[in-house]
C-alpha cells in the first residue's frame, strides 16, 4: 500500500544527521527522495566510524534508507545547470548548509522560488537563518550546551552531560518533517510553496517545556538532578537487589498503589507524603525509605508485582535487550532491508502507524551515486550516452 507522500519529489541536499533523519521519514512515507551528493566522497557520514560493515559506515546506514543517491558536482557550471533543472521538477528541497552557502551557489530561496513557485524549501542550521548567531557553525553537542539542556543533564555532584544520542539533530529533523507537511497542506490552498527555517537551537529550546516554565515562574535556573524529577516524586530510578528499575508515580492514587505493592501502605497516609508537593518537599526523608524496601527484591520480581498492580514501571535495557523485546518486535520497530554490499541488515522501523497509508521500510541506504543514471533518466529524460558524457566530464 502506497504511503501518504507517494508521488512527492524531494531533493535532499543534506548530510550527517538532522537533514537525513528528516528525509528518511519522508522516504518511509512514500516520497521519492533523491540524495544529492558530491561525487568526491558524498555525505561526510559515509566516513564516520567505526564500525563499518563491508566498508559502509553504520552511522550513515542508520539514517539513509528510503532514498536514492545522485552524485552531482556543484563546483562546475554543468552540475549547477542540472540541479536547476531538477529543482524545477521537485516538490521539496531540503538543505543543511551554513546560512549563505546556498545563495553563493546560486540556489538560495529567492532564486529557487523564481524557478519553481510551488517549491517548498526547507533549511536546517544550528542557529537559524536570522539573528546574531546565524553564521555560527552548530553541531549537536554545541547546541545541547547553548540550549541549556546540558545544564539540566547529569548528577548534581558531576559535570554537565550531553544526552546519550544526538537529540538536537533529531529534534530538528522531526520539526523539518512537520514544517514540510504543514507547507504541503498550505500549498493545496495557495498553490505556492514557501521557505521553512529550522534551527537546532530553536528545537531544543521548545523542548525545555516545564523546565522553562519553572524558570519563568521562579526566576531561578533549574539544576541537574540526575534521575530525579523536579515536580513529581517518586518518578526516578531505584536500585533493586540485582540492578536498577524506573518507577513513575504521577499522582496520589498511583502513590497509594505503589505503597501497597511495597507492603508499606502507611506511607500513603503519612501527611508528609500524601500530596505530590509534600512528597517533593520531603524527598530527603521518603527516598531512603523507598530505597531500603526496593533493594530487598530483584528487578524482575518488582516488575512482575508492579505490572500486576497496573503500576507504571520499567527496566533499563541495553540495545541488545531492546531489539529482542517482544513489544518492540510486535510494533515492527526492527526491520530488515537488503543492501547491495552489506546484504540483509537490520534498521529501526517507522514509528508512524497509519491505517490507510502506512508507508514502508523497504529500500536500503544507497551506495554513493547508485541511482544517478536512473534519476537523471526519470526526472530529466537523459539517456545513458548523456550520462556517460557527464561522468567523463566530472559532472556526476
Amino acid at each position: 500500500m502506497a504511503g501518504p507522500l507517494a508521488g512527492l519529489r524531494v531533493l535532499d541536499l543534506t548530510r550527517i544527521l538532522a537533514g537525513p533523519f528528516c528525509t528518511m521519514i519522508l522516504g518511509d512515507m512514500g516520497a521519492d527522495v533523491v540524495k544529492v551528493e558530491n561525487p568526491d566522497g558524498g555525505d561526510d557520514a559515509r566516513r564516520w566510524g567505526p564500525p563499518f560493515v563491508e566498508g559502509e559506515s553504520a552511522y550513515f546506514l542508520s539514517v539513509n534508507r528510503s532514498k536514492r543517491s545522485l552524485t552531482l558536482n556543484l563546483k562546475v557550471p554543468r552540475g549547477k545547470t542540472l540541479l536547476a533543472d531538477l529543482l524545477t521538477r521537485a516538490d521539496v528541497l531540503i538543505e543543511n548548509f551554513r546560512p549563505g552557502a546556498m545563495e553563493r551557489l546560486g540556489f538560495g530561496y529567492e532564486e529557487a522560488a523564481a524557478r519553481n513557485r510551488r517549491l517548498i524549501y526547507c533549511s536546517i542550521s544550528g542557529f537559524g537563518q536570522t539573528g546574531p548567531d546565524a553564521l555560527r557553525p552548530g553541531y549537536d553537542l554545541i547546541v545541547q550546551g547553548e540550549s541549556g539542556v546540558m545544564s539540566l543533564t547529569g548528577f548534581p555532584e558531576g559535570p554537565p552531560c550531553k544526552v546519550g544520542l544526538s537529540i538536537a539533530d533529531i529534534i530538528a529533523g522531526m520539526y523539518a518533517v512537520q514544517g514540510i507537511a504543514f507547507a504541503l497542506y498550505a500549498r493545496e490552498k495557495t498553490g505556492r510553496g514557501q521557505r521553512i527555517d529550522v534551527a537546532l537551537l530553536d528545537g531544543m529550546i521548545s523542548f525545555l517545556t516545564y523546565q522553562a516554565g519553572i524558570y519563568f515562574t521562579t526566576g531561578k535556573s533549574p539544576s541537574r538532578m540526575g534521575n530525579l524529577h523536579p515536580t513529581i516524586m517518586p518518578y526516578e530510578t531505584f536500585e533493586a537487589s540485582d540492578g536498577h528499575l524506573n518507577v513513575a508515580v504521577g499522582n496520589n492514587s498511583l502513590f497509594q498503589r505503589f505503597c501497597q505493592v511495597l507492603g508499606r501502605p502507611e506511607l500513603a497516609a503519612d501527611l508528609r507524603f500524601d500530596t505530590e508537593a509534600g512528597r517533593v518537599e520531603n524527598r530527603g526523608v521518603l527516598r531512603p525509605i523507598l530505597e531500603d524496601v526496593l533493594r530487598t527484591r530483584s528487578v524482575a520480581a518488582w516488575l512482575e508485582a508492579f505490572t500486576a498492580a497496573g503500576f507504571p514501571c520499567g527496566s533499563i535495557k541495553t540495545m541488545a535487550e531492546v531489539f529482542s523485546t517482544p513489544q518492540v518486535l510486535a510494533r515492527e520497530m526492527v526491520r530488515t532491508v537488503v543492501h547491495p554490499k552489506v546484504g540483509p541488515m537490520r534498521v529501526t522501523g517507522n514509528p508512524l502507524k497509519m491505517s490507510e497509508t502506512p508507508g514502508a521500510v523497504e529500500q536500503p541506504p544507497p551506495l554513493l551515486g547508485e541511482h544517478t543514471d536512473q534519476v537523471l533518466a526519470e526526472w530529466l529524460g537523459l539517456d545513458g550516452e548523456a550520462c556517460t558524457v557527464l561522468r567523463r566530464d566530472g559532472v556526476i
